[in-house]
């Protein structure tokens, strides 16, 4: 019984061997994800860019909701229902960039795994990599409304917060 774990094991570690002692293989193999790395660094600066404008939005509403407690009911103070929005907008872009990130991880790890194993994984690697492009695309969507929101001038922001006031009123 050992003798034959031992030969089974045996049998496929060298056979993972042969398959990974070609150089040129795994040249082709970081050729293949160096596009999906490219990716990967565009998805983390748009992250860090997300992340600060999220921070920023933080920040303010924690001013503005304190000020509302004291009773200042100032023109900036009117701002915060959409200021929440665009909140809400800028954490749903962070989650689905976080998401893409994490799908094209997959993306290459599967690569190298489906260049060293024998069931194919290319269908995988397809879906995995369309996963990443369908949160990438969200979440640029969920940006460009925040942003969208963001550059209204104060007075729209002050309608549309009224607006948002009053769906949640009623």
């Amino acid at each position: 019984m050992i003798p034959d774990i031992l030969a089974v094991n045996t049998q496929i570690a060298s056979d993972l061997v042969s398959r990974t002692a070609s150089t040129a293989r795994v040249q082709q193999i970081l050729q293949l994800s160096l596009a999906p790395a490219f990716l990967l660094a565009a998805v983390a600066a748009m992250l860090n860019v997300m992340n600060q404008r999220l921070t920023w939005i933080v920040d303010r509403v924690e001013r503005l909701e304190r000020r509302a407690e004291r009773g200042g009911l100032d023109r900036e103070v009117q701002e915060l229902p959409a200021l929440l929005r665009r909140q809400k907008f800028a954490h749903v872009a962070i989650n689905f960039s976080t998401g893409s990130a994490l799908m094209i991880c997959i993306v290459v790890s599967l690569m190298f795994v489906s260049a060293f194993i024998r069931p194919p994984l290319g269908t995988w690697v397809a879906a995995a990599w369309i996963a990443a492009m369908m949160g990438v695309f969200v979440s640029l969507l969920y940006f460009l409304l925040e942003t969208q929101l963001a550059t209204r001038s104060s007075r729209d922001r002050r309608r549309i917060s009224r607006e948002l006031r009053r769906r949640e009123d009623d």
